[in-house]
């Protein structure tokens, strides 16, 4: 189980939620159980989203493993350059 905090901007879209927990075992399964649980992230996530997980951020690695207990944090994704 981890506790997933969404930037403000998803938190509408989460039935105003800011906090959530969540059983999953990788990002792809933590956010494929988002999109289901609020339809509404489903484009967000898809699009705009980088996971940070215990102060590490990750963009594209979706297969990485979630540690039991870690705190995640939805956040926009920065364009750099």
């Amino acid at each position: 189980m981890v506790t997933v905090t969404l930037w403000a901007g998803l938190v509408p879209l989460a039935d105003n939620q800011k906090t959530l927990e969540v059983e999953a075992d990788t990002i792809r399964d933590l956010l494929r159980q988002l999109t289901e649980r609020y339809p509404g992230l489903r484009d967000p996530i898809k699009n705009e989203v980088a996971v940070v997980i215990d102060g590490v951020i990750y963009r594209d690695d979706r297969s990485r493993p979630l540690p039991d207990g870690a705190e995640v944090f939805l956040m926009r994704r920065l364009a750099g350059g």
